[in-house]
């Protein structure tokens, strides 16, 4: 299977609620590699790659949700086909 590299952007309620960090853990649990990192816009800015386009599909649904005290109002998607071959998922500071 090709590897795909989703852009998503995030807004909402999304800083200061520990959006991140379980960004990460639902990353982590489905062995997906990328980064999320807070923009100064105040949305969430997620990069994730796989081979397997059912996890990806869960993470993008799960986005939908995301942490206990968010509040999503919009997930943008944008696929790309190349990926840049991250090796974990990491939290960008």
């Amino acid at each position: 299977m090709a590897c795909k590299h989703l852009n998503i952007k995030v807004t909402g309620k999304v800083q200061g609620v520990w959006f991140r960090k379980y960004t990460k853990d639902q990353a982590d649990a489905l062995q997906l590699n990328g980064t999320v990192q807070n923009m100064p816009d105040g949305s969430v800015y997620v990069e994730v790659e796989s081979t397997d386009d059912a996890l990806l599909d869960k993470f993008i649904k799960w986005l939908h949700t995301g942490s206990p005290l968010s509040r999503v109002d919009q997930v943008d998607v944008e696929t790309k086909e190349k990926c840049t071959g991250y090796k974990s998922f990491e939290i960008i500071r």
